[in-house]
């Protein structure tokens, strides 16, 4: 069995040093085989020195995603990059994109990706909310309406595509599987004052292609079990998509990083 330490959006740009050793060591005293990570650890321009920290204050496996929130002032090119060559270069940090089925014990494999809110859920035309993500990520600027969806669906398809791959490999090996991604693949999970939210939120805190790869590959290994862990939605929700597919997403607070769970992994 293995102890995994979840925690997501954490937001740690908007902590001074002291705060963010603070959040470190209360991780560290729960004693965690290893820490699980679902995005919006920080901003581009210090995500790589909040990762570097947290690799020494804890000494343990990073396994991570990204989130929005990390490519804000920078561009996703870019910090995949810098990301990429951290991973390179460390002993405990594991950029799930990277990688295709992580061992956890005999019994569970663990897969990631950082996944997109795709734009395809709830009322993407209809939505009158503009997005810091559309200023502040140069992929995402200057696109019109049109051009948008058509990125935000690339993003989506491309986590959708990375689970395709790696999913059934890891069911090959493991009965169990924990995947990591930042937004959740389905609206049921988007919850708000606990009902799902929005017709105009759905479009940007849901990964519509993700769900669908997820119940293709869930329906098809009835004997198996998937427990996504996500967040991006700062709202609490855990729910049963199929009898063996179990989505959750932590809650989340700017200025307040908290550890959502320490979940034991047979």
């Amino acid at each position: 069995m293995k102890r995994l330490a979840w925690a997501t959006d954490i937001h740690l740009n908007f902590l001074r040093a002291e705060g963010v050793n603070a959040f470190c060591d209360a991780l560290a005293r729960e004693a965690p085989d290893a820490l699980v990570l679902t995005g919006d650890l920080a901003e581009a321009p210090d995500l790589v020195e909040h990762l570097e920290t947290m690799e020494r204050r804890l000494a343990r496996p990073i396994y991570f995603v990204l989130g929005n929130h990390d490519f804000y002032r920078s561009s996703i090119r870019g910090v995949r990059e810098r990301v990429a060559a951290l991973c390179e270069g460390s002993r405990h940090l594991r950029w799930m994109n990277r990688e295709a089925v992580v061992e956890l014990t005999p019994e569970t494999g663990l897969v990631g990706h950082d996944g997109w809110a795709d734009g395809r859920n709830g009322d993407y035309f209809g939505s009158p909310l503009l997005f810091t993500d559309w200023v502040v990520i140069e992929e995402l600027g200057g696109l019109d309406r049109d051009a948008r969806l058509a990125k935000l669906g690339a993003l989506g398809d491309e986590a959708a595509a990375h689970f395709e791959r790696v999913l059934p490999q890891a069911f090959a090996c493991f009965r169990r599987v924990v995947l990591l991604t930042h937004v959740p693949p389905f609206a049921e999970a988007c919850l708000y004052k606990g009902r799902i939210t929005a017709d105009t939120w759905l479009p940007h805190l849901s990964c519509r292609a993700v769900g669908e790869v997820l119940l293709r590959v869930m329906a098809e290994r009835p004997e198996r079990h998937l427990l996504v862990l996500a967040g991006h939605t700062h709202q609490p929700a855990d729910v049963d998509i199929l009898p063996n597919l179990r989505v959750r997403v932590g809650a989340a607070e700017y200025g307040a990083p908290r550890l959502s769970e320490v979940i034991v992994v047979p």
